[in-house]
């Protein structure tokens, strides 16, 4: 992750196009000059919640209409996602009373299994992207729905997606995107739940759980933790809560495990291929070799264009940690089962090789994530997953509330040592968006480790996930369980059911199931 990156200089200057159409791409073209190593590390690093499940369709324009709807369907591999999209009308502040404005906030509704007269809602708290794409991708409300008689709510975040309080100019200006913040999106779940309840006939005693991975799993952690009256519990699936408050060196040190229980050598030869790519980049031909080894679409050139494409590979091996599932799946790029063994099989060599021997593994290894298909003509290190993710939203909160401090040391880890310097990091956040982070306030606000007087919250975590690192690993109590997925990589168990799933994801899903079917039935007894 990937310290060539930098924001854009200031929003007032942000091309309308660039942040509406494919914001991955223009977070990866930015190469505003500022930011230290060790301050991007962490904005890069915070940048992989948009990778937690994946987003797609950037549409920003509002629609017109307060409740209109159409009907839109997906194929999936497993099933036929079909859902009704509504827009509500949100506040712009929650908060304070000056400003009175609003906004429509998109949310999908699927009413296929639904049990009226008291049906359950599993609700979606929406993640840093557009909606659509959480819906199709999370499996496992689907997979549910018809054993519980479910009612489906899939609900968008502000400031991603269509739901942009104020229109085109949404991303403008620092004073409108004061209000992107996660306790504003908190509030307006809690307010869309309490209308749902309100007007969908049935649903008035309804029980509503809700359903989050990764930063939105964080959100439904939150959601239950804020307002209790609102959810009965919350399945937060690599839901990084503490990452606030552990050692900035816990996330790469998970990465660089699952490398090397994969593969004899696999980490031990990535880490020593940074200084190789040094060495070989020092010349003219150096840098010619590399960019024809690797595929490069753009030629290396400058030494600036090296550190670009270091942090290119460093993200790339962060991404196929992530994913490390164990079945063929599309998720940031088509790749193999267990596709971290499958690149490993690339990097078994030992301290004797070359160089040039060494990086013509790491490039073959580099095309296990990029090309598996087979039908990429050359590798891009301006892109490393999807392309239509809402990174400009999430620069701007993890420059706010969402610090989460990250740094390697070349020894627990396989990576160049980057130290983690919290001024740095607010001086550039300064000098991009006119505003500085709050270290602490995550903390503050939703508690840190001190959230034992909270209840009926399943934290679930896959042991390859590097996200886990920041995640609640063990039950607290007997009202909030801490679920470990042996082979698990990111929110696994929010996937479909897949017949290569290992015992552990289904054991895992079962259990969050009986938890669901327990809160229900204990909030029907007491109204």
């Amino acid at each position: 992750m990937f310290a060539s990156w930098s924001i854009y200089e200031s929003f007032d200057i942000l091309p309308r196009s660039s942040y509406a159409n494919d914001p991955w791409l223009d977070i990866f073209r930015c190469t505003v000059t500022g930011f230290t190593h060790s301050a991007m590390r962490l904005l890069n690093t915070a940048l992989l919640f948009l990778l937690l499940l994946l987003l797609s369709c950037n549409a920003l324009g509002l629609k017109p209409q307060l409740l209109g709807r159409h009907t839109a369907q997906t194929n999936s591999q497993h099933t036929s996602v079909s859902y009704k999209t509504f827009y509500f009308d949100q506040q712009i502040d929650h908060f304070g009373f000056l400003e009175n404005g609003t906004f429509k906030q998109r949310y999908l509704l699927n009413d296929q299994h639904w049990h009226k007269e008291g049906g359950p809602i599993l609700f979606y708290t929406g993640n840093e992207g557009d909606i659509t794409w959480f819906c199709n991708n999370t499996g496992f409300m689907w997979d549910v729905a018809e054993e519980l008689g479910a009612l489906l709510v899939f609900a968008e975040h502000r400031y991603y997606g269509e739901s942009m309080p104020f229109g085109e100019e949404s991303y403008s200006n620092a004073k409108y995107l004061n209000y992107l913040t996660s306790e504003q999106a908190l509030a307006d779940f809690a307010v869309l739940i309490k209308a749902l309840k309100k007007t969908l006939p049935g649903a008035q005693k309804s029980s509503v759980i809700a359903i989050g991975g990764s930063y939105g799993g964080m959100l439904a952690a939150w959601l239950r933790m804020k307002y209790p009256s609102v959810v009965v519990g919350a399945l937060a699936a690599s839901a990084p809560i503490w990452q606030f408050i552990v050692p900035c060196g816990e996330f790469y040190k998970v990465v660089t495990n699952d490398f090397t229980i994969s593969g004899t050598n696999c980490s031990s030869n990535i880490r020593r291929s940074w200084a190789a790519i040094d060495r070989v980049s020092a010349t003219g031909e150096g840098l010619q070799w590399l960019s024809q080894e690797f595929g490069l679409c753009n030629p290396l050139k400058t030494l600036d264009d090296v550190y670009g494409f270091k942090a290119w590979l460093q993200e790339t091996w962060v991404n196929l940690a992530m994913v490390d599932y164990p079945y063929e799946a599309n998720f940031l790029q088509p790749l193999p089962a267990w596709p971290v063994k499958v690149v490993c099989k690339n990097l078994h060599f030992n301290t004797g090789v070359s160089d040039k021997q060494l990086l013509n593994g790491i490039s073959q290894a580099v095309r296990v994530y990029y090309n598996y298909t087979g039908d990429a003509v050359c590798l891009n290190t301006s892109q490393t997953a999807t392309g239509n993710l809402g990174l400009l939203g999430w620069c701007y909160q993890s420059c706010t509330e969402m610090v989460m401090p990250m740094c390697t040391d070349g020894v627990a880890d396989m990576f160049e040592p980057q130290p983690w310097n919290f001024q740095a990091f607010s001086d550039e956040c300064y000098n991009q968006f006119g505003v500085r982070p709050r270290e602490d306030w995550a903390e503050i606000v939703y508690g840190g480790r001190n959230i034992s007087a909270h209840s009926n919250i399943i934290f679930s975590n896959g042991n390859l996930d590097p996200w886990m690192s920041g995640g609640v690993t063990r039950s607290l109590s007997e009202y909030l369980v801490a679920i470990m997925i042996d082979g698990g990589a990111h929110h696994l168990d929010l996937r479909y059911n897949n017949e290569f799933d290992p015992e552990s994801v289904i054991k895992t899903r079962a259990l969050e199931l009986r938890y669901f079917k327990q809160w229900i039935k204990q909030a029907a007894s007491t109204q």
